[in-house]
């Protein structure tokens, strides 16, 4: 019966994996200039590639001619629906456009908009619609001399930023608050650990063994240190990792600790599972900053602070809400005579199981 209850719950955490689908993100950075708007438009590729496929004859490999046709076509499909106003008239962009995909597995579309505005500018993201519901997209634009005139997450149901060229302070504050913008990548950072199945299952492996408050209290808190910091890292460019070693390095941490539980069992004392958890948790942050990166919005320049610090506490309000349901569960199962005993091998086998699907999804598959 233990065996059975312990499966049916990783059985159902299997089944959010296979058909959840975390939120996608893109970014757009707008510089008004004298003779037009230069854009950066950034997307993650996967998101792109559902819509403009690479890999046309389907033989698993993407051939220079296709990478070649495949960025004219990509760049079609964002500019098209990318609309910009200049002082209520549309500005179309012209020919010339440059598609570069960086090492965190964006596309990143560059173009120009030709013309002068004095009066106002309006950015209405039209490709939102066709991405899924859940998609987010960042806008900045700012002037020719860097400065910041204005900012905001899009949505399908918000797609649009309009800013008063004349009074860009007050459109600034009106549309863009501060308050705005924290509120939205704390939802943001929440959304992404709930979405986050190998975080999650991470910090359980990590905390299955805990049998009391304190021990589970010092293994959040370690693992809340490490990825704060690699995050801040990553977020503000000082280090990076491309997500191609970030991604199956997590994977290879969920297996890691699932195996320790198996064969070290109670053996492993709270200050050692620390220890791990902080050098692993570091490992965590780069990935948590992937998210950051993914909208184009890891670097001072394009306001990064704010975002880093909501979003960094999204996910720690994300974190504590799981741990606060999962860990009276754990410790009740633990009181449990005949459940205690099948609790940590059954729950970190399957645990070994999802890190190395993930792991060969990251490398082989990815």
């Amino acid at each position: 019966m233990a065996i059975r209850i312990i499966s049916i719950i990783f059985l159902l955490v299997q089944l959010q994996i296979g058909f959840a689908h975390p939120p996608g993100l893109s970014s757009a950075d707008l510089t008004i200039k004298p003779e037009g708007v230069d854009a950066k438009i950034t997307f993650a590729t996967q998101d792109i590639e559902a819509f403009v496929p690479l890999d046309t004859d389907a033989d698993a490999e993407v051939s220079d001619d296709e990478l070649g046709a495949g960025t004219r076509r990509i760049a079609q499909f964002v500019i098209k629906d990318f609309k910009v106003l200049l002082d209520g008239k549309e500005a179309v962009a012209g020919n010339e456009y440059k598609v570069i995909f960086d090492r965190q597995n964006n596309a990143v579309i560059e173009t120009t908009y030709p013309g002068t505005s004095t009066v106002s500018i309006v950015v209405e993201s039209k490709l939102i619609s066709k991405l899924p519901t859940d998609h987010k997209q960042y806008i900045t634009v700012k002037d020719a001399g860097g400065r910041e005139l204005g900012k905001k997450m899009l949505t399908q149901k918000a797609n649009l930023l309009e800013i008063n060229l004349k009074n860009s302070a007050e459109s600034e504050e009106s549309e863009n608050h501060p308050t705005s913008l924290f509120i939205d990548f704390l939802k943001l950072g929440v959304e992404h650990i709930l979405t986050g199945y190998d975080h999650l299952l991470f910090l359980f492996s990590l905390l299955v063994v805990t049998r009391s408050f304190w021990p589970a209290i010092k293994i959040i808190t370690f693992f809340t240190i490490a990825h704060s910091i690699t995050l801040a890292l990553a977020g503000l460019n000082v280090v990076d990792i491309p997500s191609s070693i970030v991604e199956p390095l997590i994977a290879a941490t969920i297996i890691y600790v699932g195996l320790e539980n198996i064969i070290r069992k109670d053996t492993v004392t709270t200050k050692q599972r620390c220890v791990l958890t902080f050098f692993f948790g570091l490992i965590h942050g780069f990935g948590f900053a992937g998210v950051l990166r993914e909208m184009g919005i890891s670097s001072i320049e394009t306001g990064i602070l704010v975002p880093l610090f909501s979003f960094n506490l999204g996910v720690e309000l994300g974190q504590i809400t799981v741990a606060a349901i999962v860990l009276p569960l754990i410790w009740w199962l633990h009181g449990q005579k005949r459940m205690s005993r099948f609790l940590v091998p059954v729950g970190s086998i399957l645990t070994c199981i999802a890190g190395s699907y993930w792991l060969f999804e990251r490398t082989v598959l990815g």
